[in-house]
């Protein structure tokens, strides 16, 4: 039986895509191992024949050797039409191969690399605003086992990013990606973070005028948050990874003895009140520890009024749990269906953003694929759109350029 856009979403993260030797990827993007490394795949978007979100876009692993052995393969090319086909059924799926952007191979005035400052995954413009995140400077490491943060930064993106450089790549994927969106994350700074942090997104606001997202690690000092607040950004998050505090302390030792799992809880309630619904989230990682503890902190994030951000677990080349295997299919399509039905269940507006497609995750509104049809989701899919209809003159208004009060 032939996957719906969603679930053709999830089993590729799954399983991960072949690229055979004879398919030409001229002008697509090129693999990106930046940040964290999640990104570390091909942008596809998905066709879902539903009007709501005509795409879906998704972030396929193609080099992790878990890949290798998929099922599904890309065939076509640039001068044809790109499928995946699934050679255990046969089933052929149309998709899109996103073009690589122009500024990719541009300077900012300073001479650094715009793709070493910012790269789009999805939509989406994100950039590691940071220096290195400092788990990876302890003896022995305390970096999450998953990431690999400390071997990118610096090597395939700028180890330092000016505020010139990122308001210039900034500029650049506005306007000619159409971006509407910047999300500034770093890793762990102890409580200089969101300080460092505070200057881009006043630069940003007032010079290009997108939208600014910031994930850093939480401090205790909550009015660090305020102090963002008041320099613009309009959307915080918060991975806490994982919801089982022994599976927690295991796989992110670093955060576990910093800064404990329940600072993360705490800031992200404290942020949800002090911003609109819908513009703080908590990213957690689905298929480490027990599904129901994932559901458990699905259902904790959204009682807060966050948005939960559930990337499905990649075992990424040169990270701890490289070897790692990758999750099944059916239970991160459990997992994602009961995503979409917290957010539903708190009347959480998602999707209500202009052009914020991340590719890394299950983006909430992608799983309305997965909702069982009745009442109940059709009253909050109407909703959802009368929000969004709402929200668009004052997402129009945030995207203005504008000074924010020093």
């Amino acid at each position: 039986m032939a996957l719906n856009a969603c679930e053709l979403e999830i089993d590729l993260f799954c399983r991960g895509l072949r690229v055979p030797d004879a398919v030409s990827l001229a002008g697509a993007r090129g693999v990106s191992r930046t940040r964290a490394g999640l990104g570390s795949g091909l942008e596809v978007a998905l066709p879902t024949n539903a009007r709501f979100k005509p795409e879906i876009w998704v972030n396929v692993p193609v080099v992790e050797p878990f890949a290798r052995e998929s099922p599904y393969v890309l065939t076509g090319g640039p001068d044809t039409t790109y499928a995946i086909v699934d050679e255990r059924f046969g089933d052929r799926y149309p998709m899109r191969l996103p073009a690589e952007p122009a500024w990719y191979h541009r300077a900012t005035s300073s001479g650094a690399a715009m793709n070493r400052i910012g790269v789009l995954q999805g939509t989406y413009l994100g950039i590691y605003v940071n220096m290195v995140c400092t788990f990876w400077n302890y003896d022995p490491p305390l970096n999450c086992r998953f990431c690999t943060t400390g071997q990118n930064v610096g090597q395939a993106e700028a180890a330092v990013k000016s505020i010139a450089d990122v308001v210039e790549t900034c500029r650049a994927a506005r306007d000619e990606s159409g971006a509407t969106f910047a999300h500034l994350n770093g890793g762990f700074q102890g409580s200089r973070g969101m300080q460092f942090t505070e200057p881009y997104v006043r630069a940003i606001k007032r010079d290009v005028g997108m939208l600014v997202g910031v994930q850093l690690a939480p401090e205790r000092d909550f009015r660090a948050y305020d102090a963002l607040i008041e320099a613009g950004v309009d959307h915080l998050s918060f991975c806490v990874e994982l919801m089982d505090p022994e599976w927690f302390a295991r796989v992110c030792p670093g955060k576990a003895r910093m800064m404990g799992q329940s600072l993360f809880f705490e800031a992200m309630a404290y942020c949800a009140t002090r911003l609109p619904r819908g513009a703080v989230s908590g990213e957690i990682i689905a298929g480490i520890e027990p599904i129901e503890h994932t559901l458990s902190a699905i259902d904790r994030i959204t009682s807060l009024g966050a948005v939960p951000t559930v990337c499905v677990f990649r075992p990424t080349t040169g990270s701890d749990m490289a070897w790692w295997p990758p999750p099944a299919f059916e239970d991160m399509r459990r997992v994602m269906r009961h995503l979409y039905d917290a957010c539903r269940r708190h009347w959480l507006p998602i999707g209500a953003a202009p052009n914020i497609e991340v590719s890394l995750v299950v983006n909430p509104d992608d799983a309305a694929l997965l909702a069982e049809p009745g009442l109940g989701s059709w009253t909050y899919e109407v909703w959802r759109r009368l929000m969004k209809a709402i929200a668009g003159p004052v997402f129009r208004r945030r995207m203005q350029p504008v000074a924010v009060r020093p």
